[in-house]
C-alpha cells in the first residue's frame, strides 16, 4: 500500500493527522536543476558545534569508518539518538548534515554523523570502497549505538545514496527492525540503481553522470589503497559514466561481479517491502537524478509515509522566507519534526 502527502501514515502514538506544510520554492530558485545546484554550492557551516568527538569503529571485514558525535551538554542516556549517513561523493560534513545535526542537537538529541568507508575523517582507513548497498555497515554502526546507548530510541536519517542504505538496511531487518529503531528518514534514495544510473546519461547531455564519474575517479587518486586498483586502461581513458567507474572499480573491488550485479543487489527497491519501521520517504517529483517514478512504483508497507515535493531538486528544498518554518531550508524540519515527534 502506498500513502501520499494528502493521507499520510500516522503512527499510532500520534493518532491525529497533520497537514504539512506544502514547499515553496525560493522565486529565484524554481527548477529542480537550479535548487540542486543551489544547494551543493550554497553550502554555510560545515561544523555542528564544540565539542565534536570523534571514534574510529573498526568493520568486521578490518577497514574503519569514523564516526562524528555531536551531544548536547544536558543529554542523558535515556535521550534520543540519531544515525545520519550522507550521499555520494559527501562526507559527515556536507551541509545537510552538519544543519540537521545542529538543529537536532539544540533540541537535544545527540547525533552521529557517518564517514562512509574512505570518505571525510575516513579517508585512508578502508581497502575497501563505500557504495550504495553497504547496509551491513549500517547495521554495524546501530550496533555500536545501542552497545553505547542502551535506553535511547533510535533513529536513523540516509540522503540520497545514504537513504538507499537505510531502507535496504531496515527491509533487510524486517519485523527485528522495529525493535532497534523507532523511526527513519530516507531522503531522495535512489532505491532502484540501475534506472537511476541510465536516467542519469538523459539529464543535461549527461552533465551530472560526467561530475559523479569524475569526482570518484579524483577520490581514487588521492586515496593510496584504492590507487593501485586503478584498471590499467584508466591511464589512457578515464571513465565518463557511472556505469563505467562501477564496472572496473566499484563492482570487482567490492565482491561484486558486475556493475549490473552491484545494482540488482545494493538496490533497497528489493526489500523495502519488508520494512517495519515507521520510516518516511521524502523526495521531490523534480529531482533530476532520481526520477519520481522510481519511488511510486515501489510495493510499499503500510509503515512507510511518502512524502513528494512537487519541487526542491535533489537535496535542495530552499524555500520562501515565509510559512511556518523559521529558515528557508524545508527538508531540514520535514526530518526534525518527523524524527522529534512523528509528525
Amino acid at each position: 500500500m502506498m500513502l501520499s502527502l494528502e493521507s499520510p501514515f500516522i503512527p499510532t502514538s500520534h493518532p491525529e493527522p497533520h497537514r504539512v506544510q506544502p514547499f515553496e520554492p525560493h522565486p529565484l530558485l524554481r527548477s529542480g536543476h537550479l535548487q540542486t545546484l543551489a544547494a551543493a554550492w550554497l553550502a554555510g557551516k560545515s561544523s555542528v558545534g564544540e565539542g565534536t568527538v570523534t571514534h574510529r569503529v573498526r568493520l568486521n571485514d578490518g577497514d574503519e569508518i569514523v564516526l562524528h558525535d555531536d551531544r548536547p551538554a544536558e543529554w542523558k542516556p535515556v535521550d534520543p539518538v540519531t544515525i545520519m549517513l550522507h550521499g555520494l561523493c559527501g562526507s559527515a560534513t556536507s551541509h545537510y548534515m552538519t544543519r540537521i545535526a545542529r538543529k537536532l542537537h539544540a533540541r537535544g538529541q545527540r547525533t552521529i554523523r557517518v564517514d562512509m568507508r574512505g570518505c571525510g575523517a575516513g579517508h585512508g582507513l578502508s581497502t575497501r570502497p563505500y557504495h550504495a548497498g553497504r547496509s551491513d555497515d549500517l547495521a554495524q554502526i546501530v550496533d555500536w549505538v545501542i552497545d553505547r546507548c542502551p535506553s535511547s530510541p533510535l533513529f536513523v536519517v540516509g540522503f540520497s545514496l545514504g537513504g538507499n542504505i537505510t531502507l535496504k538496511w531496515l527491509g533487510e531487518q524486517g519485523c527485528a527492525g522495529a525493535s532497534r529503531v523507532m523511526r527513519a528518514v530516507a531522503v531522495n534514495p535512489p532505491v532502484d540503481l540501475q534506472l537511476c544510473t541510465n536516467h542519469l546519461k538523459t539529464i543535461w547531455g549527461g552533465l551530472y553522470d560526467r561530475h559523479f564519474a569524475r569526482l570518484l575517479f579524483q577520490h581514487v587518486q588521492e586515496t593510496t589503497h584504492w590507487r593501485a586498483t586503478i584498471p590499467a586502461e584508466w591511464s589512457t581513458r578515464r571513465p565518463r559514466r557511472l556505469i563505467e567507474f562501477d564496472e572496473l572499480f566499484t563492482a570487482p573491488l567490492a565482491g561484486f561481479a558486475s556493475a549490473a550485479d552491484y545494482y540488482h543487489r545494493a538496490s533497497a527497491a528489493r526489500v523495502v517491502k519488508q520494512i517495519a519501521v515507521p520510516t518516511m520517504v521524502l523526495s521531490s517529483r523534480d529531482d533530476p537524478l532520481i526520477p519520481i517514478g522510481t519511488l511510486e512504483g515501489q510495493d510499499w508497507p503500510e509503515c512507510i509515509r511518502l512524502q513528494f515535493a512537487e519541487r526542491g531538486g535533489h537535496l535542495g528544498y530552499i524555500g520562501r522566507a515565509s510559512g511556518s518554518d523559521p529558515d528557508r531550508n524545508w527538508m531540514d524540519w520535514r526530518v526534525i519534526n518527523w524524527l522529534v515527534d512523528g509528525r
